[in-house]
C-alpha cells in the first residue's frame, strides 16, 4: 500500500520527532537517579531552619532521585569536623560557614568539600536584640554600650541584683562568640551574668516568655527564624564587624583575649562532602539549585511554630504548599514522584 505524499511527509516527521526525543527522555530520566548506592547523609542541625530544611532534601532525595538516604543528628562544628576528615555526612544543608571559617576554606582548596550553593540566598542575620517595646520606652538603648549601662532593666529572674545575658545553648558555635563577647564588653564587672539555656527550645521559650509579658530581655539570636519573624525585636548596635577578631572570638584555641566586634553576616551554604559531585552529580545539580529567602525560610519555620510541628512536618507542609517552588528545583520526572509519595 502506497502513503499519499502528505501522508508520508507526515509519517518522516513523526518519526524524526521520535528520533530527536528519544535522547532527550534518555537524558530526563538519566537525571531523574541518584547515581550512587552510597547511603546520603543529610546533617540535621539544632535549629529549625536546618533542621526543616534537612527533611525537605530527604524526602526530595528519597522519594524523587531514589537515593538512600539517612537523616543524622549534627552542628556546625562536629558536623563540618566530620564532612573534612571523613566524608561524612554528605550533606549540611544549611552551614554557617562563618565559625568554621579556617579549616572550611583549608577543606575547598583541598578538595575535600565543596559549598554547592547559598541555604540563604540574601544573607544571614546574627547578633544581640531587645524588644522594639523597650526601645520606645528607651530611647538611647541603640548601642551595646548603652544596653549594658542599665543591668536594673534586665533583671536576672535569679538574681535580681544583676542584668541577664541570654546567649546559646552548650555546644552551639554561638555559645562561644557571645560568650567572647560577654568578656570583651566587661559585662561581669558591670553587673551582667551570662545565661546558657539547655537548649534551643529553652531559649525560645525564655523569649517567648518576655514578649508575651512585654518584659525586657538581652538575647543572641539569629535569622532566618520563626522567632525574629514572629515577634518585634531590635538587632543593637555591636560597632564594627572585624572578621579577624570575630574569628577569634570563635576559637576556644586563639591565644588573643576577646575582641568587640559586631557579628558578620555569615555564608550559610549548602554544605557537601565532594564525592557528591563526583558519585552523585544529579544530586549536587539538585542540591546546586535549593536556595530559599529568609521570607521562604521564616514563613516555612512560622508554620511550624504555631502548629507545633517538628521538622519533619514542617517539611512535609513546604512540598505540599509550595509545589510551585520546590518543583522548580527538580526534573519533572522527579517532581511527580515526589508529588506522589505525599498523598
Amino acid at each position: 500500500m502506497m502513503l499519499k505524499s502528505g501522508g508520508m511527509a507526515a509519517a518522516i516527521a513523526v518519526a524524526l520527532l521520535s528520533a530527536t526525543s528519544l535522547p532527550a527522555l534518555a537524558q530526563e530520566a538519566d537525571s531523574a537517579t541518584c547515581g550512587t548506592d552510597r547511603t546520603i547523609d543529610i546533617a540535621e542541625m539544632t535549629w529549625p531552619s536546618a533542621a526543616a530544611l534537612a527533611h525537605i532534601h530527604a524526602i526530595i532525595l528519597e522519594k524523587g532521585f531514589g537515593c538512600n538516604v539517612e537523616i543524622v543528628t549534627g552542628d556546625t562544628v562536629p558536623t563540618s569536623s566530620s564532612m573534612l576528615t571523613r566524608g561524612s555526612p554528605a550533606v549540611a544543608p544549611e552551614l554557617w560557614t562563618s565559625t568554621i571559617k579556617e579549616p572550611w576554606e583549608k577543606g575547598i582548596a583541598d578538595g575535600t568539600v565543596v559549598a554547592l550553593a547559598d541555604a540563604i540566598t540574601d544573607g544571614t542575620v546574627e547578633g544581640w536584640f531587645i524588644p522594639r517595646y523597650v526601645q520606645k520606652a528607651h530611647p538611647e538603648l541603640t548601642s551595646a554600650e548603652a544596653v549594658i549601662a542599665k543591668p536594673e532593666l534586665f533583671k536576672d529572674p535569679e538574681d535580681s541584683s544583676k542584668g541577664r545575658l541570654y546567649s546559646c545553648p552548650p555546644g552551639w558555635a554561638c555559645e562561644i562568640s557571645t560568650g567572647a563577647l560577654y568578656e570583651a564588653f566587661g559585662m561581669k564587672d558591670k553587673g551582667w551574668n551570662l545565661f546558657s539555656p539547655g537548649s534551643g527550645g529553652a531559649l525560645d521559650a525564655s523569649i517567648a516568655r518576655a514578649f508575651t509579658r512585654e518584659e525586657p530581655i538581652l538575647f543572641y539570636y539569629w535569622g532566618p527564624t520563626a522567632v525574629l519573624g514572629k515577634y518585634d525585636a531590635v538587632q543593637i548596635d555591636l560597632g564594627e564587624a572585624k572578621p579577624e577578631v570575630y574569628e577569634c572570638n570563635t576559637s576556644r584555641d586563639c591565644d588573643n583575649p576577646p575582641g568587640v566586634t559586631a557579628y558578620p553576616s555569615s555564608p550559610a551554604v549548602v554544605g557537601a562532602a565532594s564525592w557528591i559531585k563526583t558519585d552523585a552529580p544529579n544530586v549536587a545539580a539538585y542540591l546546586g539549585k535549593v536556595g530559599l529567602t529568609n521570607a521562604e525560610i521564616s514563613e516555612i519555620l512560622v508554620y511550624g511554630d504555631e502548629n507545633k510541628a517538628d521538622a519533619a512536618a514542617t517539611a512535609l507542609n513546604f512540598l505540599k504548599t509550595k509545589e510551585d517552588r520546590w518543583t522548580t528545583w527538580v526534573p519533572a520526572a522527579v517532581a511527580e514522584k515526589v508529588k506522589a509519595s505525599l498523598h
